[in-house]
């Protein structure tokens, strides 16, 4: 998608902005706001500290609704059928993403254990502190065994009593991939005829393949983090802090109901893909990139958008902005059912490398990305050595970069869904109609 590079309108920017992405001058130089205006209190104070862009934000909660009961009890029946094919007698979640994937449960992770038993029939053994058991009750929506115990007593003696009432005492033990090593530990002390393995077999089987329930709550993080960066982008200035812009993401989530933050770097800082220290502020010709999401129901999305600030982009600006560009289209066009993660990794790295900016790590500096869900960082990951299969509904993020020390990044980053026959971006082209024509 080629776009001409004169200066855009509002108007024209904030349609150019959405799709797989898009690179235009952004904003014109402003004088530079006082340290004072960077850090808004609270209630209408601070959102009068807003741009307007952000002030003129609403919510977008309507039409999404959480996942219910009765979907994780079917959660948790293909659990019980993939234990059995994974060879496992049972398996133990801890706090996290895993356990609210399969109960609804939300529980923070600390040094006192709390978790479930699954065991291949039946429903599951709830293992919770006994001064928590209230809280803890208003968490377990399936199963009606928990089991307390006190601050003086050890908890892995109850779990290994709930597997061996699963009659699986000795048997083959799968310990979610998180569970703190003293949790592990102490449930193989309690159990020392029983042989612990991983349960990623039977925690990533299920999760990595999302249903349409799943996708729609992606999709719609994914729409609402495309609305929250436009109206950033929008609004930047000559001179502001990247705290400040990374602030403005949060409160443009805020006010479109959800919670979120994003990256945000400004020229050469760009070319390190995770952030700097030493971050600089905002200058006229420099690259701006924002990167993050936000949470609909528990599930993420993962969006970078790239541009230039107060100019038109540079001749070298724009070839390494368009080289990302075919990479991620690349990737995009090979990802279908059957094919090896790996090669949509190779498909993007081909692209850039044969552009000039090779071999392998040395400007392309990372995967090309990774699953996203109930994690922002889950199965499957796009990298080389990776042989897994792409399934339908498995979602990842495609997201290509060339970073140069010293100079600039690029990266273009969608969050997408594998369909039965190809690829589906969940970040959908930008139709709306901004209020304001000017030029930003």
């Amino acid at each position: 998608m080629r776009h001409n590079l004169r200066r855009l309108s509002r108007r024209q920017l904030l349609s150019l902005c959405g799709g797989v992405g898009a690179f235009a001058a952004i904003g014109r130089p402003a004088e530079p706001r006082p340290p004072s205006d960077a850090a808004p209190t609270s209630g209408e104070k601070a959102a009068d500290a807003l741009p307007a862009a952000i002030r003129a934000l609403r919510p977008m909660t309507e039409g999404v609704a959480p996942i219910t009961v009765d979907e994780h009890r079917a959660r948790l029946a293909r659990a019980q059928r993939l234990l059995a094919e994974s060879g496992l007698d049972a398996v133990v979640v801890g706090p996290g993403s895993s356990l609210r994937y399969f109960t609804g449960a939300e529980w923070g992770l600390s040094e006192r254990f709390l978790g479930m038993v699954l065991g291949r029939e039946g429903e599951p053994v709830w293992v919770v502190p006994a001064f928590e058991k209230d809280r803890a009750l208003e968490q377990v929506r399936i199963g009606t065994d928990v089991r307390p115990w006190d601050e003086h007593e050890s908890p892995f003696p109850l779990v290994a009593r709930a597997l061996a009432d699963h009659g699986v005492g000795t048997g083959r033990i799968g310990i979610e991939e998180t569970l703190p090593f003293a949790f592990s530990d102490g449930i193989g002390q309690a159990l020392p005829a029983a042989r612990l393995s991983s349960a990623t077999p039977v925690t990533a089987g299920c999760r990595m393949v999302k249903d349409p329930h799943e996708v729609a709550l992606v999709r719609r993080a994914s729409t609402v983090t495309l609305v929250a960066f436009r109206a950033v982008l929008a609004s930047l200035s000559e001179g502001q802090t990247a705290s400040q812009a990374s602030g403005w993401v949060a409160a443009a989530f805020s006010r479109l109901g959800f919670r979120g933050g994003a990256l945000v770097l400004f020229g050469p800082d760009a070319a390190f893909p995770h952030g700097t220290t030493k971050p600089k502020s905002l200058g006229r010709g420099d690259v701006v990139l924002v990167d993050g999401g936000c949470r609909v129901h528990g599930y993420e999305s993962d969006v970078t958008r790239t541009a230039v600030f107060g100019a038109r982009p540079t001749d070298r600006q724009r070839h390494v902005w368009d080289l990302v560009r075919k990479a991620q289209e690349a990737a995009f066009g090979t990802a279908r059912p059957g094919v090896e993660c790996q090669a949509v990794d190779a498909a993007a790295r081909k692209v850039i490398e044969d552009g000039g900016f090779g071999p392998g790590y040395r400007y392309f500096t990372h995967r090309l990305g990774h699953g996203i869900g109930l994690d922002g960082h889950e199965w499957p990951y796009m990298v080389r050595g990776n042989t897994t299969k792409l399934l339908a509904g498995m979602t990842f993020t495609d997201e290509p970069g060339i970073y140069i020390p010293g100079e600039l990044g690029i990266r273009h980053e969608d969050t997408v869904a594998v369909t039965e026959t190809g690829c589906e971006n969940l970040c959908p082209k930008w139709s709306g109609t901004p209020e304001e024509p000017a030029v930003v």
